[in-house]
Order: structure tokens, then sequence, then C-alpha cells
């Protein structure tokens, strides 16, 4: 269980975190929000943020999207980050959820004139998809969300009631986790998953231009495969027949890691086992995210001093407040808002 928040511009309780029911993102789903893994690594006794600048370069891109104001830097994002990694003093694999979001209090469908919040929590969090090694697949006959209709590249809290239609429609059938196609046939992704397929010794994958989330996970996948393996992405439209003949295929993101496919919609994919790709591309990935490749090791942020020990906790800068009423894409404190601003 969290024990704190950074919220409102300062770590407090996570049971002081709290937003109103008017709140415009619990209403309408104007919010973005990050996914980051943490890794434990027992040998070293080190909590290795995985990507954490990357993470929060995408989570910028998203918030330009939504039009809402992020007044922390990416670097000021990562040290508020350790800084709560290092309060709760997690020593297992956490996850770290940043969101921002339309904050103001009122009704009214829109992103203009609106006060933006931030925050930030973690927890202890383990396996997405129990079955990582062997899991069932079914496409769904909902289809991907279109960039045109709502952006597919940002990573907006509102999107992903079409994720969560397509992994309960599957799940409710028996299956562990769905495909999803665009409004043209092709493969997308996962419900929340990027997707890899192996066919004839190539490693291919849907291109960005079919409304898919362009992973941070996937692109580790898609360096790894070519650094260590020699093995180039084929980037390209996927039909939906050709996950029936694939040879292997798998899942890939920051929550479900990488999750081997061996049926989809009742067909066993390869020998229906784990294939030897998924497989060596899953141990480097594992080795890779705990720390444990020195050539990598850029790729992690300690959280904990040397030793495993706690090391002073960094300052995390406070925003700028806006004053009460004025129309800004700053974020605001909670004192502000309440004083001054209603607006819907």
């Amino acid at each position: 269980m969290a024990r704190f928040a950074f919220f409102d511009g300062r770590m407090v309780p996570i049971n002081e975190a709290k937003v109103s029911i008017m709140t415009h993102a619990l209403n309408y789903g104007t919010g973005v929000f990050e996914g980051i893994r943490a890794y434990w690594n027992k040998e070293r006794q080190q909590l290795f943020t995985f990507k954490l600048a990357e993470h929060f370069d995408r989570f910028h891109q998203s918030c330009r999207i939504l039009k809402i104001g992020l007044p922390y830097t990416t670097r000021q994002l990562c040290d508020i980050t350790i800084d709560l990694l290092r309060r709760e003093g997690y020593r297992e694999d956490s996850y770290i959820r940043p969101i921002a979001y339309k904050a103001s209090e009122g009704i009214g469908v829109r992103l203009h004139d609106l006060i933006d919040g931030f925050a930030i929590f973690a927890v202890v969090f383990g396996k997405y998809i129990d079955k990582e090694e062997g899991a069932r697949a079914a496409v769904s006959s909902w289809r991907r969300v279109d960039d045109n209709a709502a952006p597919a590249r940002a990573k907006i809290t509102g999107i992903y009631v079409n994720s969560a239609l397509c992994k309960t429609e599957v799940v409710e059938r028996g299956f562990d986790e769905a495909i999803v196609l665009t409004q043209d046939g092709h493969v997308s992704e996962g419900s929340a998953e990027n997707i890899f397929l192996v066919r004839n010794g190539h490693l291919i994958t849907p291109s960005p231009t079919e409304n898919i989330l362009e992973g941070i996970t996937r692109s580790t996948i898609m360096d790894i495969a070519k650094k260590e393996l020699r093995l180039d992405t084929i980037e390209r439209a996927i039909d939906r027949s050709e996950l029936y003949v694939a040879n292997e295929v798998f899942f890939c993101g920051t929550g479900c890691q990488i999750v081997a496919v061996v049926e989809i919609d009742g067909r066993a994919v390869g020998t229906g086992k784990i294939g030897p790709l998924t497989e060596r591309l899953r141990n480097l990935y594992f080795r890779i995210a705990r720390g444990d490749m020195r050539k990598y090791r850029d790729w992690c942020t300690p959280v904990y001093a040397p030793g495993g020990g706690r090391s002073p906790k960094p300052r995390a800068a406070a925003p700028k407040r806006a004053k009460a009423g004025k129309k800004t894409g700053k974020i605001k404190s909670v004192r502000s808002r309440r004083a001054g601003s209603r607006r819907s």
C-alpha cells in the first residue's frame, strides 16, 4: 500500500491526495498518465527505475496534445520520483504512476480555460498478466480508437475506455488478453500493450501509423534485438490472418513487460509454447531492467545510495503558483483553486 504521493506541489500522505467528484478529469477523462517500472535487484540491494527520463519525455508530449500545462522539467520529474520511492522504501518491484489532469470543478466539455493538476504515486507491483510465458489471446470485436478521433499516441485517461472494453470482452470469454484491430482491419496492439510477431526469422511489429501507442518497451525491444541479436525489426501493416501463421507472438509494455502468446482465437501459435526468440528477448530485457548488464546501465536510475542505504532526499522544485482566478495553463494549488476559481 502506498504511503505517500506528490500532490499539489508537495509530498503528502497518500490519504491527503484527494480530488473532488466535480473534478473535470473525473467527469470527462481529460487527463494523461505514464506507467513506469522500478525493479529490485536483490544482489545489489538496489531499486532501479527503468528508462525514467524517456517516460517523462513522453509524458510531456501527452500533456502538449491535451493542452495541459506542466511546470516541471523532465529532470525535476525524475527527482520527484526518486524522492517518492525513497520515502516509500520499496525493496521489491514497483510501479510509478504520474498523472496530469484538468483539475477545475464544474460542468462543461473543453480543454481551454481550465486549471491543471499533477500528482505521482507508486505501488508495489508484480505481474500484469499472470501467464507471462503462455498467454491465450483473442481478437476483440472492438476496434482501436483512431488518431483523428482521439490521439492514440498520447496516454489519455479517457481513451482507456477503449482498452477496458477490449480487455473485458475477451477475459469474459475465457482468454487472458485482447488483440485489437484498426478500422481497416490491421493489427494495432493489445488492449494495453504493443505486439510483435516472428515469421520466418523476421521480427515484425505494427508501424506507428496503425494507431499504436509508441511504446517505450517496444523501442527497447527493437534496440535489444538489433544490438544483441543482430536482428532488425520490420514495421509494417499486419493482417489478422498473419497472427494465425506466425511462428511466435508476444506482447510488450511497461506493465506487462514481455508476455509470450501461445494461442490466438483457439489456434496454437507455433509450437503452442514460448518461442526461442521471445525467450531470449525476455531474458535480456529483465537482465537489463534490473541493472545486471553494465553496457545498458544508463537506462537504469538507482534509487538508493550505494550499498542499499538511503541517501538524502532531493528537493523537487515547486511550481510557480498562479494567482487565483487567472486563466492559465499552470498548476494551481488546492487552496487557490478553492478560493478563487470554480471554472468548469
